[in-house]
């Protein structure tokens, strides 16, 4: 019985350490729902023109791909994670206490929130102030902060219509919701006195802010199910499916690519996504992916990714920011700022 229980063990484990290389002969991708349109386009161009398998991708959110990628070394885990903001000092600090000590930042280009609703509506402009008031969970009523009383969207401002406030968003593992936060949340909250200048940033949860997952493209089936509601995603998201939505302007500026590229809408922010170094030896397709990622075919202005969405950055920026993934160029603490 021992002989047979011994023989059935190291049949197993062959059969394991044929399974890890044969995953390892793919790149495991996980992160960003806002990058995985582009991560994927790229990924299946990689499988058809090369040797190498279609490298398997994840959305799960900025945060929630990082603390995969940074949870260690090794077959189980990611080599690359896309992310739809920069990489946090302390996450890099959480990497690093898990022997993930070789990074290499990727930027890749620009993308917009999108504020947006059903096309059969007509459209609803708004500033980021208007949009803090109805999504904060406090909000300041008579110098009081006081929980979030507005109903409707008339009621944040007698200028908007008179429809019940319902934002379809993504959740806190999200880096658009990162971004929102900053873009939005902060940088609005700081024009009043009742926050004391520093940033607010959570939500209302009492159903007007609905989280609706990682996954972008429920969130645009669910406004076609609810005409009356918004959501807020990625600009790319907003594009692909223009003959259903529409998007606001915020603060005056449309979400269109040349106010995204500038800098002039005030929701616009970076893409990226990281590399894991150590994995290079024993994934050898990592290296080859990213390469092609940030080719001029991918990221250029009349690049592939810029027909779904993507906002080129300036040629540049492309050619220094693809120098430090040709070149490994490891990611310091010192490059993130505070």
């Amino acid at each position: 019985m021992n002989r047979i229980l011994k023989t059935t063990a190291i049949a197993a484990a062959v059969i394991g350490v044929a399974g890890v290389a044969q995953a390892r002969d793919q790149v495991r991708i996980v992160g960003s729902s806002t990058v995985y349109p582009f991560a994927s386009y790229v990924a299946e161009e990689f499988g058809a023109t090369t040797e190498f398998s279609t490298p398997v991708i994840e959305s799960t959110g900025s945060g929630g791909g990082i603390k995969l990628f940074c949870a260690g070394v090794g077959e189980g885990t990611p080599d690359i994670t896309n992310a739809s903001r920069r990489m946090k000092p302390s996450e890099l600090e959480t990497c690093e206490a898990n022997g993930v000590t070789d990074i290499t930042e990727a930027f890749i280009g620009y993308d917009g929130i999108a504020f947006a609703q059903s096309a059969d509506n007509e459209p609803m402009d708004v500033t980021r102030e208007q949009l803090f008031l109805a999504l904060a969970a406090k909000v300041p009523v008579d110098g009081e902060l006081v929980d979030n009383p507005y109903q409707n969207w008339s009621d944040v401002d007698a200028s908007l219509p008179d429809r019940k406030i319902a934002v379809y968003g993504p959740p806190t593992t999200s880096g658009t919701r990162d971004a929102f936060g900053e873009l939005v949340m902060e940088a609005a909250s700081e024009e009043f006195d009742a926050y004391g200048g520093e940033g607010y940033t959570d939500v209302r949860a009492d159903g007007a802010f609905i989280d609706a997952g990682e996954n972008d493209n429920l969130i645009v089936q669910r406004l076609a199910e609810n005409k009356d509601a918004f959501g807020i995603f990625g600009y790319s998201f907003l594009e692909e499916n223009a003959d259903s939505l529409i998007g606001s302007n915020v603060d005056g500026v449309a979400p269109t690519p040349e106010a995204i590229g500038s800098g002039e809408y005030p929701v616009s922010r970076s893409l990226f996504f990281y590399v894991k170094n150590q994995h290079a030896e024993d994934v050898p397709a990592m290296n080859e992916y990213a390469t092609l990622f940030m080719s001029e075919q991918m990221i250029g202005d009349i690049g592939y990714l810029k027909g779904i969405g993507l906002i080129p950055a300036p040629e540049d920026v492309r050619a220094e920011a693809r120098a430090a993934v040709e070149g490994h160029e490891k990611l310091a603490a010192a490059d993130l700022g505070e």
